[in-house]
């Protein structure tokens, strides 16, 4: 499967160092197989003066299966509890794959409702049910990315 990487440069060779912490599905390197997503993610970068590049990478899905992974179908309480942690800092968490949907916007804005007391967690997924989940793959450890990942090429957009 092909996936995609947003950032200001190419990536040819992704770390879980360079990654940022307090994010959905913790420290790691993040993908998608929606191209316009990693635009997205890509054009951040702008508003800051930067290039926004999409590199590619060829996933071998077969791989990833020897790993521990954690895989969210569908928003969740599950799902929204883990990115809650993530995004707080309790991260404690020992994957080495996590799939699911993006907290975009929209979906940030239900979770902050809930966070400040006024939604309550029932609410709050019957809100995100209505959302058409995004896809990420978040690879959290740097064997998983080395065993799985293959750099295909970037394209500035």
């Amino acid at each position: 499967m092909k996936v995609y990487h947003g950032s200001f440069m190419e990536v040819q060779a992704p770390d879980v160092l360079h990654s940022r912490k307090n994010v959905d599905f913790g420290k790691g390197f993040y993908v998608t197989p929606i191209f316009e997503q990693a635009k997205k993610w890509a054009l951040r970068f702008r508003r800051e003066g930067k290039a926004s590049v999409v590199s590619s990478y060829e996933f071998d899905e077969r791989s990833y299966e020897e790993f521990k992974v954690l895989s969210f179908k569908e928003y969740s309480e599950e799902w929204l509890d883990f990115i809650l942690d993530c995004r707080k800092g309790n991260d404690r968490f020992d994957y080495d794959v996590v799939i699911g949907g993006v907290a975009n916007d929209r979906v940030f804005n239900t979770i902050e409702l809930f966070s400040d007391g006024l939604i309550d967690k029932e609410e709050t997924i019957k809100r995100l049910r209505y959302e058409r989940p995004n896809l990420q793959i978040c690879f959290r450890t740097q064997e998983a990315i080395n065993r799985t990942l293959t750099f295909v090429g970037s394209e500035t957009v």
